[in-house]
This record gives C-alpha cells, structure tokens and sequence, in this order.
C-alpha cells in the first residue's frame, strides 16, 4: 500500500478544504469513493483489466494539487489560437480541472443547454445532477474511480435537454498549466436527454513544460432516442500522465460516436465502459495512435450488450515506431437476453521497428444464441511489396513509408462525421508522421 499512502493521508490531512472548495453534490459521494480506495488500493498487473500498466508505478511521484483553487495566470483565449479551420464551435474551456468561468460570449447555445462548471452548476441544481453524478461512474469497481472521485473539485458539466439539437459543435480544451509538477482530478458529467443532439470535441494541450498526472472520469447518459458524437484529440508532451475512465449508458434508438486520437502524450492509459441498457441502440468505438521514442498507449474497453438489437462496432489502429509500446484490451459482452445483436470488433497494429511492442487481446463473449458478432487483430511490419512498388517509381524509402501509415490510420479517421475536423486531423496525422509539432501562428501553447 505504499504508493497509496501518501493519498490517504492527503485526504485524511485536507478532507475539509477538499470539501469548503466543491460542491455538496460531489461532497455527498466522497467520503464513499475514499472508503472504497482505501479498500481496493491501485490494482496490480495481475488485474485483468490493467495488465498491461504499472498504475502502482504512475502513482508513486510526489505531485503538488491545487486544493485552494488557485485561479492559474492564464487567458486561455487570449493565448489560444488552434481552432480547426472551417469548423464553426462554441470554445469553452478547462484550466487543469478547473472551468474556466470567464466565458467570451459568441453566438448563444439553444435555450437550455448549459456547458459549465460542473461545481456551480450542481450548487445551482443539485437534487437533478445528483440523480446522475457517480451513478455508472461506481467508486467500489475501480480504484483510479474512487480516487478521482474523493479528490474532484470542479470539472465539467454538458446538458442537453429534451428534443434540442445543438448545431454547431461545442469544443472544449483541456489545458496543462503550472510552474511546478502537478496532478489533477477532471470530472466530467455528459446528459443528452431524448431526441436530443450534440457534438463535441475535447482537446488536451499542454502550457507548460512540468510533469503532468491526470485523473480523468467522464460520465455520460445518452436517453431514447438521443445522439451524441464525443471527439477526445490529445497533443500534450512526453511529461504528461493521463489515466482517463469514461463510462457511456445508452437507453432505446441512441446513438453514439466515440473517437479517440492519440497523437502526442507521454503515458496514457483509456478505459472505456459502455453499456446498452435500450433495445435498437448503435455505438461506434474507434481509436487512432500515433506513438514514438518511448511513448506508451493502454485503450481498454468493455461493450456490454445487456438488451437486444444493439449494434456496436470498434475499430482501433496503433502506429508504433522507435520503442513505443501500445496495448488494446477490447471486451464484448453480450447478455442472455440479447437476441438480435450484431457486433464487430477490429484492432489492427503497425510495428515501424523492431524495438515497438504491441499488446493486443479483442475478447467476445456470448449468452444468446442469435446474434451476428466478429472479433480480431493484427499486428505486422510495413508491406515490403508495397514498398518495393512505390519505390520502383521514383518515391523516396522515407515518403513511400509515410503514404502507408497514413492510408493505415486513414480508416479510423474516415469514421469522424464532422468534414472539417475529419480534414484537420489528416492533416496534423501527416504532420506527426513527417515527425513536425503542430505549431499553430499566434498560439502561444504551441510555442
């Protein structure tokens, strides 16, 4: 229990300023997720579902935490210019794990609709939030769950309510400040009520050259017949430590698009968990990494077909070079009463060298006897063949090299609905493959 120690005593010592600086809502569960950290303690290897990861290890540095809530010097929109081109947004953003509360005002949301503070938003309306916060998100499954929970302040709350379409995509960046090394505690609460839209896109960035730890927990409630589209882009440096948990509840006829890039990090583990809980819902899963030097990217998610005619398709797809080590864990479970599901599950792999590893393990397991499911992965080296034929004519080893990654990477960035961002993201994969930072003109976190 050493590495959990320092926690436990940090709550035991700061439990009240933890509290004074959120909300009751999120106060109302904190005590819990502490008693069930304390009782799971940080998984080892041996768990099935972190295998792959030293979590003991991550956890073990001693980071500093913002419990006063210190307002960080920064004007985010001031020093932010890295909007996709075309792509008309509702920008809002997050400091760390903290909203950033002076909003420039554009053009208005649809009546109802609130992005915002997750903390004030629940002192606004708490008997209404708290029917969802911590609800699928469970603190007694999950040690990096409680912990997340216990230490959360602030974060970020989207409502849609009933029947309203959000046009315009709403972007929301995750910005990394700080002049020492710090762990932060996200949260995030997603509520897309029936025959209701949004898109959204969040983008992790870093301001700062310091280590980096976050805790991420995002939980999402999409109702009959609703739609959500989750764009989840990360572009932080080799210092930054992210171990991010979203949970996804889908009721009858929803729909959801969850895409997850991975273009620069230091150490990130993904866990998704999303479960079906309405007959005729469909989801759409894919994931694209880009990893080199000794970059490391765990995705592990778990689909649970719990009613039938549900459809889910996942698609991952991992390019390594130098030593970058990746590892997809995909599990689909589909229930007894689940008749009628139909379900594919594909994760493909590059190895540039000799020295990348890739870990992969896609797992299927069925109760119902009439269902139409498809699970299986890859990992190989670039086609020699196709490369002897681009160089028989006149293409350059480097550039002929460069075409296969990104035709390879190009289906998983296809699946993104949104035409300009869908262009944006080729753009900046063929920047990272040609090994160039995206620096954008005027933005100061690019600097």
């Amino acid at each position: 229990m050493s590495s959990e120690k320092q926690y436990i005593d940090l709550y035991n010592g700061y439990r009240q300023m933890i509290r004074e600086h959120s909300s009751e809502v999120m106060n109302a569960v904190r005590d819990k997720a502490f008693d069930d950290f304390q009782q799971l303690g940080f998984p080892s290897k041996k768990a099935e579902r972190y295998k792959y990861i030293d979590i003991q290890k991550i956890f073990e540095p001693d980071f500093g935490l913002n419990l006063r809530r210190l307002e960080m010097p920064l004007n985010p929109y001031e020093e932010f210019k890295c909007g996709v081109p075309n792509l008309d947004t509702s920008l809002y953003f997050v400091v760390n794990d903290s909203f950033y509360s002076k909003i420039r005002h554009g053009s208005p949301l649809p009546e109802g609709v609130i992005v915002g503070s997750l903390r004030d938003e629940t002192a606004k309306n708490p008997d209404f939030i708290g029917k969802y916060y911590s609800k699928i998100a469970k603190t007694e499954e999950d040690a990096i769950t409680a912990l997340n929970t216990m230490l959360a302040q602030d974060g970020l709350l989207v409502y849609v309510p009933k029947g309203v379409k959000v046009d315009r995509a709403v972007q929301v960046i995750n910005i990394l400040r700080s002049d020492i090394d710090l762990m932060l505690n996200r949260r995030v609460l997603i509520i897309v009520e029936e025959e209701a839209e949004i898109k959204l896109l969040f983008c992790d960035d870093s301001a700062d050259d310091r280590n980096f730890l976050a805790t991420q927990v995002i939980e999402v409630y999409v109702a009959k017949g609703a739609s959500l589209d989750l764009y989840c882009l990360e572009e932080t440096h080799h210092k930054n430590t992210r171990v991010s948990n979203v949970y996804v509840e889908q009721q009858a006829n929803s729909r959801v698009n969850h895409n997850i890039i991975t273009l620069h990090n230091g150490v990130t583990r993904n866990r998704l968990d999303l479960v079906f809980k309405g007959e005729g819902a469909e989801c759409n899963c894919n994931g694209c990494v880009i990893a080199d030097k000794q970059q490391f990217v765990d995705n592990n998610t778990l689909i649970d077909h719990q009613v039938g005619h549900c459809t889910s398709n996942e698609l991952y797809k991992y390019v390594l070079d130098d030593r970058a080590t990746g590892a997809f864990a995909g599990r689909v479970v589909v229930r007894h009463d689940a008749q009628k599901t139909v379900s594919e599950e594909r994760n493909q792999n590059l190895c540039i060298t000799k020295e990348a590893h890739m870990y992969t393990q896609p797992m299927l397991e069925i109760y119902a006897d009439d269902v139409k499911c498809a699970h299986g992965s890859t990992v190989g080296q670039l086609n020699d063949a196709a490369l002897f034929y681009m160089r028989q004519r006149g293409i350059s080893l480097k550039e002929a090299k460069l075409l296969l990654e990104f035709a390879f990477v190009g289906e998983v960035i296809d699946q993104i609905k949104l035409e300009p961002l869908r262009e944006h993201l080729h753009h900046l994969v063929e920047k990272r493959f040609r090994g160039e930072l995206n620096k954008c003109e005027g933005c100061k976190l690019c600097q």
